[in-house]
C-alpha cells in the first residue's frame, strides 16, 4: 500500500524553533521532502515553537541546564501531536530520546568547522594579547583558553546579527559561529571570519548536521523521511553520539568530537577538557565503519580513565 502524502488540507507538520537558522534548517527538510515526493509547498505547515533556550537570553547556558534547552518544547508538542516532525540542530540533542520519539533520519552534514568572527576576519592567532572573545559555548571558552590562555573570554550569546553588534560595539574583538550555520543563512560572503580546521580546534559532537525526529508509530512519516535520509551522515553521528553518551555530555561539560570516513573506514577524533582549559585529553581512533558506535565508547572509557575524578568539575 502506497504512503499518503501529505496535501494543502492536511499539511505535513514541521515544528522547529524560530531562530532564522532553524526556520532555514526547517526550510531545507521541507524543500528536501517536496523534490523526493513531487509536492507542493504548500502540503507542509512551518510551526514555530519557542523553546527554554530562546526565552532565557540573559544567563549562560550552563545555568540553565542541560542539551533539553532547545528541544523539551518541541518535542513536548510532537508527543501531543501537534506537529509531525521536529526538525533539530543535532548539536543541540541530547543522546536519549523521550519514549514514544524516534531520531533515525539526518540530512547531508554540512561543514563541520568553528568559524572565528572578527570585523576584520582576523585568524585566532593575530589577536593580540589579553583580547576579549565572547562565546556561550564551553567547549570553545575551554579550547581557546587552552590555546591562548591569555585571553579573557566573556559571555555572548544571540543570533548572528546580536553577535556582530556586540562585536561592533566593542563587548568583544572575537566570537565563534557555525561554518555551517553561515552556509545555511547564506552569510559566509558577508561575515567577515576565518574557518578554523578541525585539528586546530576540534568541532562540537554533531556539529553541522540537522535531524528529523518523529513519533515512533508513525510509520506513513517514517516512510516519507526515509527518501530524504543520508547513511553516511548518520554512520558519522552514530560514533560521535555514542562517545557523547558514554562521557554524560551535556552543555556543562567541554567534549568535542569528529568521525569521517574513508570508504569503509572511519576516523574518530575525541577531545574532552577542564572548564577553564587547563588541561585537554584527546585520542583518535580507526576501524571499520560498522565498529563507529564501541569505537566511541571505547573512546570515551579510555579518556575517563585518564582524566580520573573531578575533570569536569567547574573552575
Amino acid at each position: 500500500m502506497p504512503t499518503q502524502l501529505p496535501t494543502p488540507a492536511a499539511p505535513l507538520r514541521i515544528g522547529t524553533r524560530g531562530s532564522p537558522l532553524a526556520l532555514a534548517q526547517a526550510h531545507e527538510t521541507r524543500d528536501r521532502l517536496m523534490a523526493a515526493h513531487g509536492l507542493e509547498r504548500e502540503a507542509f505547515e512551518i510551526v514555530v515553537i519557542t523553546t527554554t533556550g530562546d526565552r532565557v537570553q540573559d544567563r549562560p547556558l550552563k545555568e540553565l541546564g542541560g542539551k533539553g534547552l532547545f528541544t523539551k518544547e518541541i518535542e513536548e508538542a510532537l508527543l501531543a501531536g501537534r506537529i509531525d516532525i521536529a526538525v533539530h540542530s543535532m548539536k543541540d540533542m541530547p543522546v536519549a530520546q523521550p519514549a514514544g520519539l524516534v531520531l533515525d533520519c539526518f540530512l547531508p552534514r554540512e561543514d563541520v568547522r568553528d568559524a572565528f568572527v572578527t570585523l576584520e576576519a582576523r585568524a585566532l592567532g593575530e589577536l593580540g594579547e589579553g583580547a576579549v572573545v565572547g562565546t556561550s559555548s564551553l567547549r570553545r571558552r575551554a579550547q581557546l583558553l587552552h590555546a591562548r590562555p591569555d585571553l579573557k573570554v566573556v559571555e555572548f550569546r544571540g543570533n548572528v546579527q546580536t553577535r556582530l553588534k556586540k562585536l561592533a560595539d566593542g563587548v568583544a574583538e572575537a566570537t565563534f559561529l557555525a561554518c555551517a550555520g553561515l552556509k545555511r543563512l547564506g552569510l559566509t560572503g558577508e561575515v567577515p571570519h576565518r574557518a578554523v580546521e578541525p585539528d586546530e580546534m576540534l568541532p562540537a559532537v554533531a556539529q553541522g548536521a540537522i535531524g528529523i525526529e518523529r513519533r515512533g508509530e508513525d510509520t506513513a512519516t517514517a516512510a516519507l523521511l526515509e527518501a530524504i535520509h543520508d547513511a553516511p551522515t548518520a554512520r558519522r553521528l552514530a560514533a560521535e553520539r555514542a562517545f557523547l553518551a558514554a562521557l554524560d555530555g551535556s552543555c556543562q561539560t567541554p567534549i568535542a568530537g569528529l568521525a569521517e570516513l574513508d570508504g569503509g573506514r572511519l576516523r574518530l577524533r575525541g577531545e574532552i577538557l577542564r572548564t577553564d582549559g587547563s588541561e585537554a585529553l584527546a585520542d583518535d581512533m580507526t576501524g571499520a565503519v560498522e565498529d563507529g558506535p564501541e569505537m566511541g565508547r571505547a573512546m570515551a572509557q579510555g579518556l575517563l580513565a585518564r582524566a580520573g575524578a573531578g575533570f569536569f568539575d567547574w573552575r
